[in-house]
């Protein structure tokens, strides 16, 4: 009974409210239970996808070349919404 009840129908004026699974906003997943695993998987997939293209168009292995490309190029990924997951 009420809006605990699973079975609530949400409505806005006389249209009845779509129930989603995970919604998106500001480029953040975020699912019924606030969980974020979805989001940290894909900004693992996407530093990965990264270090990828890095590995096959890069020939030099020397540290002064590749770890400021990481720096520059797959950390933002990893630390997008760092806040957010864990505050």
């Amino acid at each position: 009974m009420g809006q605990d009840n699973p079975w609530y129908q949400y409505k806005l004026g006389d249209e009845g409210i779509e129930s989603i699974p995970v919604e998106k906003d500001l480029v953040v997943l975020v699912d019924e239970k606030l969980d974020m695993s979805q989001q940290c998987a894909l900004a693992a997939q996407k530093a990965n996808r990264v270090l990828g293209y890095i590995k096959r168009g890069v020939t030099s292995r020397s540290r002064e070349v590749i770890l400021p490309l990481c720096s520059a190029l797959v950390r933002p990924h990893l630390e997008y919404c760092v806040q957010l997951w864990g505050p």
